[in-house]
């Protein structure tokens, strides 16, 4: 559970980025009302209750000269509840990048923030290091690589996106989501109520289509709690992807539905869903507590 003290510099690194990054394109907050939960707990310190939902955000640069070709780089950052006594958790994704330079990329970063950034925030360290070293990935792919599919084809990766609502009772919207699944070839699956869970996994590309339907539909509060993204051979195939998925074909769960509105789950059953299928570990990523 975040300290006020980790609070405190998730709030002053925010601050500082929101005054470096002022362009929304730059620097862009996932969550508004996270980062209000996080502030009142700031401001009110001892009467607040500490802030249960991860902050997470993209910052997006552009790399070369305006008058040549510009790569564009995204930067998508998550605070661990412990963070900056923890590092950030930090993806970067480029359409410049084939996928082997993206991963190795990656993979070169997080060993970077693993040995450099504990203790101290550091995200602003993070994005000069993707700065200072991006071009030496850039260079390093040819053109075979692109004839011979090796780039980051959406299709090339396998995607499970863990969405959290406010709240799930529009009949309509329920129906859109197991209808829009299956149109995709999407598994997983869908928990009404309040608050509304939605998990869809399959090819990357239909899931970010799910995912841009979904949002667009009127809603308290959506978002992305977690994404997981996995790298498939340049022969992807579907046998690949049903192997790494964990869900059936999308349906509604219920777990014991009570409340005065019959609107709220048996968290205790719905842990026990997540643990059958090998997902446990994203329940505290929804609840800000341990599942049992």
């Amino acid at each position: 559970m975040t300290t006020y003290e980790e609070a405190e510099a998730q709030i002053s690194e925010l601050d500082l980025l929101s005054s470096m990054f002022p362009d929304e394109e730059e620097f862009s907050i996932t969550d508004q009302l996270a980062l209000a939960e996080l502030r009142e707990y700031v401001e009110k310190r001892d009467a607040a209750v500490p802030p249960t939902f991860q902050i997470q955000f993209t910052l997006t640069m552009k790399l070369g000269q305006a008058d040549h070709s510009q790569h564009l780089l995204s930067l998508h950052c998550s605070y661990p509840p412990h963070y900056p006594n923890v590092p950030p958790e930090i993806v970067v994704r480029s359409p410049s990048l084939v996928r082997s330079q993206q991963a190795q990329l990656n993979s070169d970063l997080s060993d970077h923030l693993r040995s450099n950034c504990s203790g101290d925030v550091c995200i602003l360290s993070a994005t000069e290091w993707v700065q200072d070293n991006a071009e030496t990935y850039l260079s390093t792919g040819s053109p075979t690589d692109n004839q011979q599919g090796v780039a980051t084809s959406e299709d090339a990766i396998f995607t499970r996106l863990w969405i959290y609502s406010h709240h799930i009772y529009n009949k309509q919207k329920r129906k859109n989501i197991l209808e829009w699944s299956k149109e995709l070839g999407l598994t997983g699956f869908s928990m009404p109520g309040k608050p509304g869970i939605v998990c869809v996994e399959g090819a990357q590309e239909p899931c970010e289509e799910f995912w841009s339907r979904i949002r667009k539909l009127t809603w308290k509060r959506i978002l992305i709690r977690h994404r997981e993204d996995v790298q498939l051979s340049s022969s992807a195939s579907e046998t690949q992807i049903q192997i790494l998925r964990k869900f059936p074909a999308l349906e509604e769960k219920a777990f014991d539905v009570h409340g005065s509105r019959g609107n709220h789950m048996d968290l205790g059953q719905l842990y026990q869903y997540l643990q059958e299928r090998g997902s446990a570990e994203v329940f505290p990523m929804y609840f800000g507590i341990e599942g049992r």
